[in-house]
């Protein structure tokens, strides 16, 4: 348990930094080639680390879980990593980062269906109820009045995002439950690489990268995905769906504080 919530925590540094680095990248490149980037370098990463303890991500039953992995990578990185960086585009890593906060909320909620045996409490629901309500008071003033505004456009797919990854949390608790954080985090990447590479190949040959979008991917992919996915099937194995996606109550201290001191984001709401 102890050492779960120290995954945690190492978690929330290393993820809370990640909005930074999307919106640095996002100015070099479309969503979908980050996303590329993050997968294909978040995917060799694991490999290495496979190669280097003479493992293979070819055990025994992986076939039988490759649907499982297609949906992991589908919910928990393909949907929710172009959302996010789509988001970016219009509104601030600081906003973004609270958004994307709500995810535990959606997982309390889904949880009551998909994993009745880590139902949260009656009083978590209303910590739950009172959650939903202080994101709906923060963005509301962008909301109101002018329905398809860019930052508002921006704002909602950041909430899809949140929502998306609350779903393939419980999935993982409920069809992956117990397979090792290599395995899973491997796959996941592995088979976003492709699916985002359809999408990013109409938008590849406009990339121009200079050494800020550089360093962003590869933070993203080596750090962010490959490095954070481990740590984060490592918390969900011990902690629960539930607890582990709570990291997303951590993140935006820190990426507020990154997005106003080195972006000069303003903290208050577009």
């Amino acid at each position: 348990m102890r050492r779960g919530y120290l995954a945690l925590g190492t978690l929330a540094l290393i993820w809370g930094a990640a909005f930074f680095f999307i919106k640095i990248a996002i100015r070099d490149m479309s969503p979908a080639t980050l996303v590329l980037s993050r997968a294909a370098f978040g995917a060799v990463t694991i490999g290495l680390i496979f190669a280097a303890r003479r493992q293979t991500p070819f055990p025994t039953g992986t076939r039988t879980r490759l649907l499982p992995f297609l949906q992991m990578a589908v919910l928990g990185s393909l949907i929710p990593w172009v959302a996010i960086a789509f988001g970016e585009e219009s509104i601030s890593s600081a906003l973004a980062s609270i958004l994307n906060a709500t995810t535990p909320l959606w997982t309390a909620i889904f949880a009551y269906w998909v994993t009745p045996a880590e139902r949260p409490t009656r009083l978590n629901y209303l910590g739950v109820a009172i959650g939903f309500l202080g994101t709906g008071i923060l963005i509301a003033p962008d909301l109101i009045g002018q329905p398809l505004r860019a930052t508002t456009i921006g704002t909602m797919a950041v909430a899809v995002a949140a929502c998306s990854y609350a779903v393939a949390a419980l999935l993982q608790r409920r069809r992956l439950r117990g397979v090792s954080p290599l395995q899973v985090g491997f796959w996941q990447l592995a088979l976003t690489a492709p699916l985002a590479l359809a999408l990013a190949a109409p938008t590849i040959g406009a990339t121009h990268l200079r050494l800020a979008s550089i360093a962003a991917m590869l933070f993203l992919g080596v750090g962010g995905s490959g490095i954070g996915f481990l740590l984060y099937y490592f918390t969900m194995n011990s902690l629960g769906a539930t607890r582990a996606t709570t990291v997303t109550f951590l993140l935006p201290v820190t990426a507020v504080f990154w997005g106003a001191s080195l972006l000069r984001e303003s903290i208050t709401i577009p």
